[in-house]
């Protein structure tokens, strides 16, 4: 790969400087790779000021262990699961990932499309989720675990990650449903 970053260095470069600790590499790469993985963060977290903490963190672990890194994978892959641990951990540590939720809420089950919806409405309602749903969805969905993989990293089972699957879908379906009535009563 030969992506170029800022005058004209390579990635490599940027990561032969990080292993250096050069300064000046890290912060490359740091502006580079952000504003993805800020958004990885988001999509854990609902605040702006978490997701900082969980987005500077990460890097921390970046620098600190760059020299781990032995180019089998993309660098941003390798980043991303560390951004993933790290919104994971957060999410341990302040309590916030129980699995349990309103079950009400979770049996609607209506199928609904969803076709119009902005990929920024549809993150915008993924953020509504409780946090568990929200967590599984996110790993299952849109970073591509399998359910054992979730398992291993939430220390539940594949049934229960799978459960929670199904039941954020079922939500989300429900708050799609919701918005599209809405909608329809608005222009009707």
């Amino acid at each position: 790969m030969n992506l170029k970053i800022h005058r004209s260095k390579t990635l490599e470069e940027l990561i032969e400087g990080c292993k250096k600790q050069d300064y000046r590499a890290q912060k490359n790469l740091y502006d580079f790779y952000a504003p993805t993985m800020f958004a990885v963060c988001l999509r854990y977290v609902k605040e702006m000021a978490e997701a900082e903490d969980i987005l500077l963190k990460s890097f921390m672990k970046v620098f600190d262990n760059i020299k781990k890194f032995r180019g089998e994978g993309s660098l941003e892959g390798w980043i991303r699961r560390i951004v993933v641990n790290e919104s994971l951990m957060y999410l341990r540590q302040n309590k916030v990932l129980h699995l349990a939720v309103d079950v009400e809420s979770a049996q609607a089950v209506s199928e609904v499309r969803a076709d119009h919806l902005e990929a920024e409405d549809l993150l915008g309602l993924v953020q509504e989720l409780p946090a568990g749903y929200r967590t599984v969805f996110n790993l299952y969905a849109i970073e591509g675990y399998s359910h054992a993989e979730i398992s291993d990293m939430l220390g539940i089972s594949e049934g229960t990650s799978k459960s929670q699957l199904s039941r954020a879908k079922a939500m989300l379906r429900n708050m799609i449903e919701k918005q599209e009535n809405s909608f329809k009563g608005q222009i009707g």
